[in-house]
C-alpha cells in the first residue's frame, strides 16, 4: 500500500511541475526574423494618380521656391571657384572666407567677449558659383548644401603654423581670411602671419570653421588638437543667407591671402 502522507509532497511538486510544463507549451509562440526582402514600387497611374500627388505637394513646392527666389542682393560679376586668382585664392573663396569671419567674430565676441582671429574653411565645401545677377536663399543652397555648422576652435600656434603647412601641400585656394601666408620658390612656408602679427607657438588664436572641418574632415587632423571649441549653433548657410540680406552689392575680393616669392 503506498502511504500517501508519506508521499504527499513529492506528489505535489510532480503535479506542480506537469502542470507548469503543460502552460509552457501552450504559450504563444515566439518568431524571429531570418531574412528581408522588398522591392521598388513606382509612383505611377498604376499604383497611384500622378496628378493627385502633383495637386497635393503643388502648395508646398511653391511656398518653397517663392522663399528662394526671391531675390536678396546683386553680384557684379561670376564668381566661381575654378578661377583662382594667381592659383591660391578664388573670388568665392575670398567672399565666403570673410563673411564667415565677419560673422563669426561678432557672434564670439557677443557670446564669449573674445575675437576671431582667423577663418578657415575647404575648397571642396563649395558646391556652385555665384552667377552674375540676382542672389537669392537658393544661391545660398547651392553654394552650401550641406548641414554644416559654424564651430570657433582654439588652437595654438604651433597648430596655426600646421594649417600654413598643410595649404602648402595641398596646393588648394582653401577659403581663408585673417592669415596671410608667404611661400618661396619651391612652395615651402617662409613666414606667416596673423591679423598683420607673427605667429606665437604658445598663444591661442580663435578659428572659425564648419563642424565638418573641426572634427577632422578632409585630413584637417591639427582641429582635433583644439584645447576648446564653441559650437555657435548657427548653419554656415544661414549664415550666407544672413549676409545676402544685409548686402545690396556683393563685393568681389581680389586680395591674396597666400603669396608666392
Amino acid at each position: 500500500m503506498i502511504n500517501i502522507k508519506k508521499n504527499g509532497a513529492g506528489i505535489f511538486l510532480l503535479v506542480l511541475f506537469l502542470t507548469c510544463g503543460v502552460f509552457v507549451s501552450c504559450g504563444p509562440k515566439k518568431y524571429y526574423n531570418s531574412s528581408v526582402e522588398g522591392k521598388k514600387i513606382p509612383i505611377t497611374e498604376e499604383f497611384t494618380p500622378v496628378a493627385e500627388i502633383e495637386n497635393f505637394i503643388a502648395p508646398y513646392r511653391e511656398h518653397i521656391d517663392r522663399d528662394l527666389d526671391s531675390v536678396l542682393a546683386y553680384s557684379p560679376e561670376t564668381l566661381d571657384k575654378s578661377k583662382p586668382i594667381k592659383k591660391w585664392q578664388t573670388t568665392i573663396g575670398n567672399l565666403m572666407a570673410d563673411v564667415t569671419f565677419n560673422k563669426a567674430d561678432k557672434l564670439f565676441f557677443a557670446r564669449e567677449k573674445k575675437h576671431v582671429d582667423i577663418c578657415l574653411l575647404n575648397h571642396g565645401g563649395i558646391r556652385s558659383v555665384i552667377s552674375k545677377g540676382n542672389v537669392t536663399a537658393r544661391t545660398a543652397y547651392e553654394i552650401m548644401p550641406f548641414e554644416n555648422s559654424l564651430i570657433i576652435a582654439a588652437l595654438k600656434g604651433t597648430q596655426v603654423k600646421e594649417i600654413a603647412e598643410y595649404i602648402a601641400k595641398e596646393k588648394k585656394p582653401h577659403p581663408l581670411s585673417g592669415m596671410r601666408i608667404i611661400l618661396d620658390a619651391n612652395g615651402m612656408v617662409k613666414s606667416l602671419t596673423v591679423q598683420d602679427k607673427a605667429v606665437e607657438d604658445n598663444s591661442i588664436y580663435y578659428v572659425a570653421s564648419s563642424d565638418y572641418l573641426t572634427n577632422g574632415g578632409d585630413k584637417m587632423d591639427f582641429f582635433k588638437k583644439a584645447v576648446a571649441t564653441y559650437d555657435m549653433d548657427y548653419k554656415l548657410r544661414n549664415l550666407f543667407i544672413d549676409y545676402f540680406k544685409e548686402t545690396d552689392t556683393l563685393p568681389v575680393i581680389k586680395t591674396e591671402r597666400i603669396i608666392v616669392e
